[in-house]
């Protein structure tokens, strides 16, 4: 049997690469003839999981971590009939049975049957079903048939593959933020957040025609690497009224959509902790009867919050400008499956070129807890960990 390896979370601010069972067509000892293993050809580091790193959350220690998977199926189970050994797929983020009412309603973000303290269900992923994450040499994915998304040129794909490694989880979810705030021909659009979350979120936007993405963030590199790709920046740390700096870019002081990236670890501009500033500024800058898309996570529990509201998710939000303005929110992880096959194949004919945008830098295995102190710094990269040496590092 081949060596498995992973990361492993030890506790805040320490993750390592250890030994790791090799996975199994079982789920808490229960047989997944419906599953499949994956000998992993990419698996990224993603903001999300810093959360846990950062000992923001009540992830317990031991825990493998990854949710972003792209791989080769090497077994499958016996129920298993349109996927085969040696196809090459990719794995939305969202574990999902495919039988539930959500899953039927393409609410893969929500399902109702793989896990049993909430709806919805990722892999090495805190409250969200216990499955093992994919940030390691081989990972098992349940409802194969169902969850998985077949390249349909195996060679097509290793070519592109910097790029269809994002289709796991983040071109999806920038998309689905984008959609969610009603961005489309013409449209002004404020994301808050240059990390690869936000500049997928602007990259998404330009894909639906936006006609004017400005990105903020505290980041100067990561403005910087933002500006490079043709979008409108704002440097958050500058002490000057949000909507004065959207009025010296488009000429008013509101956009016609917001999406907010940063989610619950959101900064002020001295680097105080303001869980909620993200939000309200977003009810601020966006127009009367616009829309916010959320992507950013926001978690129900945060042991690591200045306050005890927000230890327990409670923010201060000015939601009376919200209801004044009939502004509309969404929220939620994203349904994966709603969009990766359009993306892919946007991907495949060059009308996006998400892998440059993001900053795809790639890694070994070995290299994954410096990708995660160098994403942590705020390096502007998004790490892609090739773990069995399965592409160039070029």
């Amino acid at each position: 049997m081949a060596e498995n390896r992973g990361v492993v979370y030890l506790g805040p601010e320490n993750v390592a690469v250890q030994a790791i069972d090799f996975p199994k067509l079982e789920h808490e000892n229960r047989k997944l003839p419906h599953a499949v293993i994956l000998k992993i050809v990419t698996t990224n580091i993603c903001g999300s999981d810093q959360h846990m790193v950062r000992g923001r959350t009540t992830a317990p220690k031991g825990m493998v971590l990854g949710h972003e998977i792209t791989g080769e199926v090497i077994e499958k189970g016996d129920d298993v009939e349109f996927i085969n050994v040696g196809d090459l797929v990719s794995v939305p983020f969202n574990v999902a049975c495919g039988r539930c009412r959500n899953c039927k309603e393409r609410r893969t973000d929500v399902c109702l049957n793989v896990n049993h303290t909430r709806a919805g269900g990722a892999y090495g992923y805190v409250d969200l079903g216990g499955w093992v994450g994919g940030q390691a040499n081989y990972v098992m994915v349940p409802y194969a048939d169902f969850n998985l998304l077949k390249f349909p040129d195996k060679a097509q794909a290793m070519e592109k593959i910097r790029d269809l490694a994002c289709l796991t989880d983040i071109l999806p979810t920038g998309y689905h933020g984008a959609v969610t705030a009603g961005v489309g021909t013409g449209s002004t659009v404020y994301i808050a957040g240059a990390g690869p979350v936000g500049l997928a979120a602007a990259g998404a936007s330009q894909l639906l025609g936006a006609a004017c993405i400005i990105v903020a963030d505290l980041n100067k590199e990561r403005l910087a690497h933002a500006k490079r790709f043709g979008f409108e920046t704002i440097d958050l740390s500058i002490d000057a009224p949000l909507p004065d700096q959207i009025h010296q870019i488009l000429g008013v002081p509101e956009v016609d959509a917001a999406i907010d990236c940063v989610g619950f670890e959101a900064h002020g501009t001295g680097g105080e902790a303001r869980p909620a500033v993200v939000l309200n500024a977003a009810m601020e800058v966006t127009r009367a009867g616009g829309a916010i898309g959320i992507p950013g996570l926001y978690v129900t529990e945060d042991p690591g919050a200045t306050t005890e509201a927000a230890k327990h998710g409670n923010l201060t939000l000015r939601f009376g400008v919200g209801w004044a303005k009939s502004l509309s929110f969404f929220t939620g992880q994203t349904p994966v499956m709603k969009y990766n096959r359009e993306l892919m194949m946007a991907i495949l004919y060059d009308r996006i070129k998400i892998a440059d945008i993001v900053g795809v830098q790639v890694i070994t295995l070995d290299q994954a807890p410096e990708g995660y102190a160098q994403f942590d710094r705020g390096a502007p990269h998004k790490y892609v960990i090739d773990p069995n040496g399965s592409f160039s590092h070029n």
